[in-house]
């Protein structure tokens, strides 16, 4: 795994300076306003992965100042996914418990009396729209609040009474006191609190007054300790205020933040806002649909965690923007399985074929490699009888040049089993659809007999009807017919939904898979040789009816784009 970096450096310099209290902390600090997506995966490796190789720990912390939009559900589903993607790897450095920024809600606005007693922060009487009008442009300087130069006093009594509950929403907001003209615009005088009558998810109905992202973020990450507060690159033009108010109220040594590139995932949507608008107006089934990028829907589709740590560590950390092709993502996913995927037999389109000379009634089991690349998973028995079913893409009744399948007259051989010819055709005579095959085996070829060293161009994979089972089978696509939707709908002046895949799901009714499925498991990951990697859908799934998802396809164009670059 790739372990280094400029912030794995700078930790690395730090360490070795002495300059560090004690260890190393770090932290991953989601907002509970949606789902983790692949994106935060990669925060999550960079954080737990940094406390992992020096020895420190990592706290996870709910950001949870903003009670207009968060939720207990996300709250577990975000704890749910951290645990997933950590355990067995990282979960012995995580922080004793799960923390909260709204644990520090008395701190925090203590932290803020003190700043008014300095005179580093007032109360402000101007509207949202006033507000953002008074602020300025990058290009021009702010205007300073006329309730600016309140008096410590005046600023203490208005501040408390906005905690009683006297003044609606909106109507006035706690202000740092820094510089309108300062060139960038998030330290002119940016907001502290705000007023917002919203019972919390934790707090209930004890707080009126909530602390802004930027004020309440530096001193959760003092008051725990952290040493390397690591986010993204949209907060570097934050870190002057966030070195500001811990200046103001924390002695050293303090946190100190440092920034990398967010991820930006190809053929999909990061952003929570627009993963809420796909999700509130039904166009996938939830936050888990196993089409979206959330962490919760590439679980449920068959994504291993081990998969999704090493696609964050392939990618690397740097400070460049850019979009990270899918294809690398799922090239990562095909390493894993397929040195970990169990084999088994399924046909997706089934057409079956009777084979004329094996005998009536009877049946045989014969041996299948579980696993090719790890030999310890040993071999399992697969039955086989008078009547199969193979894939109907696997006939052709006049085939091209150089197909090697089955069609009339040609011989194939079946996986684990005998080579068989095709004699006959049977088709439906109102709709000339082919609907059987006539076949006959040859006795002597049976795989690993040793008794016929006669071989054939083609292999194809086949079930058992008398004792496959039917399931029902969902084909996942990329969510979005192009790569950047939300770039492509702000060029075409659309909405970036018009750009949804219409073939993103396509549901199988009438599949057949070997009888081991029966009792597949939803913590195993299986390859339905010469198809695709799949996994049981443990939310839809039940004992009468088995449903299955395909995580990946077998084909891997991120290895063969490797071999030509």
């Amino acid at each position: 795994m790739i372990t280094s970096d400029f912030i794995r450096e700078k930790v690395a310099e730090d360490v070795k300076s002495g300059k560090l209290p004690g260890k190393v902390i770090t932290r991953f600090p989601p907002e509970p306003n949606g789902y983790l997506h692949i994106g935060h995966a990669k925060s999550i490796c960079l954080n737990f992965g940094i406390a992992l190789e020096f020895n420190g720990q990592c706290n996870l912390r709910m950001d949870d100042t903003n009670p207009t939009k968060e939720d207990t559900e996300y709250v577990e589903s975000i704890i749910q996914d951290v645990h997933w993607l950590i355990d067995g790897w990282a979960d012995h450095v995580l922080g004793p418990k799960v923390f909260y920024a709204s644990d520090y809600f008395d701190q925090l606005y203590q932290f803020a009396i003190e700043l008014i007693k300095k005179g580093k922060a007032y109360v402000c009487d101007l509207s949202a729209e006033e507000l953002a009008e008074y602020r300025g442009a990058p290009d021009r300087p702010g205007r300073e609040s006329p309730y600016r130069n309140r008096s410590i006093e005046e600023n203490l009594d208005l501040f408390q009474r906005m905690k009683a509950g006297e003044f609606p929403d909106g109507s006035k907001t706690l202000r740092a006191k820094i510089d309108m003209a300062s060139p960038n615009i998030h330290m002119r005088d940016p907001a502290l609190y705000r007023i917002r009558h919203t019972p919390h998810h934790r707090t209930g109905n004890k707080w009126c007054i909530y602390p802004t992202y930027d004020y309440a973020h530096c001193l959760s990450d003092a008051i725990e300790g952290i040493t390397h507060s690591i986010c993204t690159l949209e907060f570097e033009v934050h870190r002057p205020l966030y070195d500001w108010i811990l200046e103001q109220l924390v002695p050293e040594p303090r946190p100190h933040q440092y920034e990398f590139a967010r991820l930006n995932l190809g053929y999909t949507v990061m952003s929570k806002r627009r993963l809420l608008e796909l999700v509130e107006g039904k166009f996938v089934s939830g936050w888990n649909d196993p089409r979206l990028p959330t962490i919760a829907g590439m679980r449920r589709r068959g994504y291993t965690p081990e998969a999704i740590r090493n696609f964050c560590s392939t990618i690397g950390v740097t400070k460049y923007e850019g979009i990270t092709d899918f294809a690398l993502l799922e090239h990562c996913l095909r390493d894993h399985l397929n040195k970990h995927a169990l084999r088994v037999m399924g046909v997706l389109n089934p057409l079956k074929v009777v084979i004329v000379n094996y005998p009536e009634n009877q049946s045989e089991e014969l041996d299948a490699i579980n696993n090719p690349e790890d030999p310890s998973a040993g071999t399992r028995k697969i039955p086989f009888s008078k009547v199969i079913y193979i894939d109907r893409d696997d006939f052709r009744e006049s085939p091209p040049p150089g197909y090697y399948r089955l069609s009339p007259g040609n011989e194939v051989r079946l996986k684990y089993a005998y080579i068989i010819k095709c004699i006959e055709v049977i088709k439906n005579p109102e709709t000339n659809e082919i609907v059987e095959l006539k076949c006959v085996y040859d006795p002597d070829t049976k795989s690993g007999s040793g008794k016929s060293q006669r071989k054939v161009k083609g292999t194809i994979h086949w079930v058992s009807a008398n004792h496959a089972i039917p399931a029902e089978v969902r084909l996942y696509d990329r969510l979005f017919t192009v790569e950047d939707p939300s770039a492509e709908a702000a060029k075409q002046g659309k909405d970036f939904k018009e750009f949804l895949n219409p073939d993103s799901l396509k549901i199988l009714k009438n599949c057949m898979l070997e009888p081991s499925l029966a009792k597949a498991q939803p913590n195993l990951r299986y390859q339905f040789e010469r198809v695709g990697y799949f996994c049981i859908d443990y939310a839809d799934s039940k004992p009468n009816h088995l449903v299955f998802n395909r995580i990946v396809t077998l084909k891997d164009t991120w290895a063969k784009l490797e071999k030509k670059l």
